[in-house]
Parts: structure tokens; C-alpha cells; sequence
């Protein structure tokens, strides 16, 4: 590294006090996708006081914002996320499960830790443009409700990430590793019926049950399952059963419905069939049927030269090393749940990738992978869904995975709340905003690296972008 690059790095050691207390306080509020004012706030008000512009309420979605430092090109945006999960409210440190609101929230997939470390990732990249004076412009970018909302596929849809040289975020996990390969695509969807209240004993035939349509359904998606792809997901939720009393035919009944395959294409047909069976179910029990769209998110598009970029930045960093309390606290959480797979996108795609990082797991000698597993560069594929592929199907983007969390710990559980609290999620976020800073300072002063980045771009999105979010839907949750 050059002085300048070596003070950047350095510079964002200097403010890991500022990255913990935000990553400390987001993790407080513990706010619900598309609710995050006090978490948006918190960020944009420091952003502005380290001399960044900021818009806030970008795309029509109140607790999105975008902050800006620098002028020309390359114009290089570092994605942030600041949500939590609903039934997750955790004592943070603890190693046991121990809510402090039994209906409370919680940050159970590290939201709160990705939001600062973005922070100071964009802190790094301002140091280093003031210094320097070179030109360019980072944009941090405030992206609500990836849990239930889907910002970014919302942005996408305006065409918001097309300005953007390269994309660059990241996500705390129980790894370190620069992610690589696909990911599902994902529709969410609300289904209401309505039907007529009755006494159940006394005149049944009056009534029309809204939750016989709901349940009947349920059973029909249950038989759709055999006749799907096995790459396809279909996950739902009854979220109102229409009241608590058994001798009343329930009125109303809302089932949330999210519907996951590889491609957005075949989400898309995949969710017709259940809209299909809702019909059905609504035609069967004599009720109406409302349909509301939610989100949706694309597939991931992988893009090699940005992943080598991240790569040998995080390979010169290192990753994140602990104390022995640290590592103790680890410990106890990690007894508290089973290893089932070895972590890292290549150890699901590939036995051998698999076996080479067990080993890695066990040298470690306690709970923390507290290695950069090796690069991998096959087809790797993920079930889950993440809005930053609608990003990735618009410009260059690239994802790395820093561990937050010991070994195997499962995701969106009281675990990850917990650890998120402590130095273990604190150091993941901040060693994240150097890897990201670095990154982008190699984009910022070798442009052979983005145009060799846009040419694979331009080879993987050649098909086009099929965006998922329908052109009249605004963002919302579920009711």
C-alpha cells in the first residue's frame, strides 16, 4: 500500500469508536424493515458533520438516503443497511436466550453492524479523496428494508444504480470471505380474504369463512411443492386468523406468501400458480380475495474482477483477531447451537472447497473463523435472497462476508443479536470498512480494474434485467 492508502486504513482505525457507538445504537432502536427513521437519522446526521452531502427520502422511500463526497469519476456507491427482525428482541453479550421484550425486535441478521461499517468505509474513501485530491465521488447509500421492503430492487426499478461505476457492500457472518456466485430471486406477496361473520352454532350457513380460505390455500401450496423446481422456495406466514373466538366463522384471514427460484423469470411464473390457488381457495369457500404485491429481489450476478479486487485487499488486511474474553464469550455461544455444514459459499458447491476449510476450521482451535477462507471461483449458489442483486444486474458489484459471529451460528437467531452487541460484531465492522476502503481506492486510481469489471458486467448481463418489482408497486410491509 501507498502512504495515502496506509492513512485511509488508518483513518478508519481512528474513528472505530464512531463505528461501534453507531453500530451500538442501531442495534438499540432495533427497527423493522421501512421503519428505520431513527437509525436513518443517526447516519445521515453523521455523515453530514464529516462534510457529506445528503439527500435524504431518495426513491420515494422515507428512510432511504444517499450521502455524497467528491466530484467526477469514477463514482464508486457503498450500500448500507440498518434493519432488524420482528420476534428477536436479545440481551446483547449474552449467552443465553434472553429477550428484553417477549414481542421485541432485534438485529438478528447484523443489519446493524453492516450500516456502520459502510459508515466508515465511506469515511476511509473520503479521507483518502481529500488527501489525494484525485478525482472521483463515493456515495454511501442508505438502503431500507432488505428484510421485508427491498430498497434497493425499488432503486433499481428508478434506475438508480446505472450512475455507479461499482457497487460495494458487505455482511456480517460467521466467515471471512469475498462472496462469489448466485443467489434466489424472491416475490412477496399478501393475500386477504374476506368473507361474512356468522354464529358458528346458531346459523353457520350464513356465514362465509375467510380462514377456510386461507387454510384450503395453505393445503394447495402444500401439493404445488411437489411440482416445482428443487432450487425453488415457497415460505409463508398466516398473519391474521381473524379473531380469537371459535364460535364465530371468521370474517377476514391474511396469509403472507414468499415465493423464491433462481431466476426472476421463473419466481414469476412459480408465484402465478399461487395466485392461482388463492382463486381457487376464495371460489371454494364463497369469500374475496385481495392481492397485495410486497417486494421482490433478482438473482446475484457475480462478477470476477471486482471479487480479485476485495480479495487481495482483504488478504493484506487480515481478518479480524480477538481477545481471550472474546474468544471465550464465542465459545459459550457456540456451545449453545450444532455446526451442520462448513461455512462459506464454495463449501455447498464443492466437497473438496469443503473438506480444505474444515481443516482451516478445525486449526483455529476455538469459535472464531478467524481466517480469510480461500478464494473460490466456481458456480457457487446460494437459496437465500438478497436485494443487492437487483444492484448487481445494474452495475458492478461486489460482497464480502466478515465474521461477526462464531462458527455455524445460525442466521436471523437471538445468537446473532446477541453477538452484535459485543467487540466480536464491532471488530467484523470495522475491519469491513477498510477491505471496502481499500477496494475502492484501487478502483479509484487503476482504471483498467473497472473497465475490465464492465466488460464481464456486459457479458453476464447480456440476457437483461426482468426487474421484479411490477411498475405501479411502492414500497410497503406486510399488514
Amino acid at each position: 500500500m501507498d502512504k495515502s492508502k496506509q492513512n485511509a486504513i488508518a483513518f478508519i482505525e481512528e474513528k472505530a469508536g464512531l463505528i461501534a457507538d453507531t453500530a451500538q445504537e442501531i442495534w438499540t432502536y432495533a427497527e423493522l424493515s421501512l421503519r428505520e427513521e431513527r437509525s436513518a437519522a443517526l447516519l445521515c446526521r453523521i455523515l453530514e458533520d464529516e462534510g457529506f452531502a445528503v439527500e435524504r427520502g431518495i426513491c420515494g422511500i422515507p428512510t432511504a438516503f444517499a450521502a455524497t463526497f467528491g466530484k467526477g469519476r469514477p463514482h464508486i456507491g457503498v450500500l448500507a443497511e440498518y434493519d432488524a427482525l420482528s420476534g428477536l428482541s436479545q440481551k446483547g453479550g449474552a449467552t443465553v436466550c434472553e429477550p428484553l421484550d417477549a414481542n421485541g425486535s432485534g438485529h438478528g441478521c447484523g443489519h446493524n453492524l453492516l450500516g456502520a461499517g459502510a459508515l466508515g468505509a465511506a469515511l476511509g474513501i473520503r479521507r483518502w479523496l481529500e488527501e489525494t485530491g484525485a478525482p472521483g465521488t463515493v456515495t454511501l447509500y442508505g438502503c431500507p428494508g432488505e428484510e421485508g421492503g427491498a430498497a434497493k430492487a425499488f432503486m433499481a426499478r428508478d434506475g438508480l444504480w446505472k450512475e455507479l461505476d461499482a457497487a460495494l457492500t458487505w455482511h456480517p457472518s460467521d466467515c471471512n470471505e469475498v462472496v462469489t456466485g448466485s443467489c434466489n430471486s424472491t416475490l412477496q406477496v399478501q393475500y386477504t380474504f374476506r368473507g361474512v361473520a356468522a354464529h358458528a352454532a346458531g346459523a353457520p350457513e350464513r356465514g362465509r369463512s375467510a380462514l377456510d380460505a386461507a387454510e384450503l390455500m395453505n393445503v394447495g401450496v402444500q401439493f404445488l411443492r411437489e411440482h416445482m423446481s428443487d432450487r425453488a422456495r415457497i415460505h409463508y406466514a398466516i398473519t391474521d386468523t381473524g379473531g380469537r373466538s371459535a364460535n364465530v366463522v371468521q370474517p377476514r384471514a391474511a396469509v403472507l406468501y414468499m415465493v423464491r427460484s433462481n431466476r426472476v423469470s421463473e419466481a414469476v411464473e412459480l408465484l402465478g400458480r399461487v395466485d392461482r390457488i388463492a382463486q381457487g381457495a376464495a371460489m371454494m369457500t364463497d369469500t374475496a380475495c385481495e392481492r397485495k404485491f410486497i417486494d421482490g429481489t433478482a438473482d446475484t450476478v457475480t462478477n470476477h474482477v471486482l471479487e480479485e479486487v476485495v480479495y487481495r485487499n482483504f488478504e493484506t488486511l487480515g481478518a479480524p483477531r480477538y481477545l481471550p474474553e472474546e474468544l471465550a464469550f464465542a465459545e459459550a455461544i457456540r456451545a449453545t447451537y450444532e455446526v451442520t455444514a462448513e461455512p462459506g459459499g464454495g463449501s455447498a458447491a464443492d466437497r473438496t472447497y469443503a473438506a480444505q476449510v474444515k481443516k482451516l476450521c478445525e486449526s483455529a482451535g476455538h469459535a472464531m473463523n478467524d481466517f480469510l477462507l480461500p478464494r473460490f471461483t466456481g458456480d457457487a449458489y446460494s437459496l437465500g435472497s438478497t436485494d443487492v442483486g437487483d444492484v448487481s444486474w445494474l452495475t458492478p458489484t461486489v460482497q464480502l462476508h466478515v465474521a461477526a459471529f462464531p462458527n455455524g451460528c445460525p442466521g436471523h437467531s437471538w445468537q446473532n443479536v446477541s453477538c452484535g452487541a459485543t467487540s466480536l460484531g464491532h471488530r467484523a465492522a470495522v475491519r469491513a470498512a477498510q477491505v471496502l476502503c481499500a477496494a475502492a481506492v484501487d478502483l479509484f486510481t487503476d482504471p483498467t480494474l473497472l473497465a475490465a469489471a464492465r466488460e464481464e458486467f456486459a457479458e453476464r448481463t447480456a440476457g437483461g434485467y426482468v426487474c421484479p418489482i411490477p411498475p405501479d408497486a411502492v414500497p410497503t410491509v406486510a399488514d
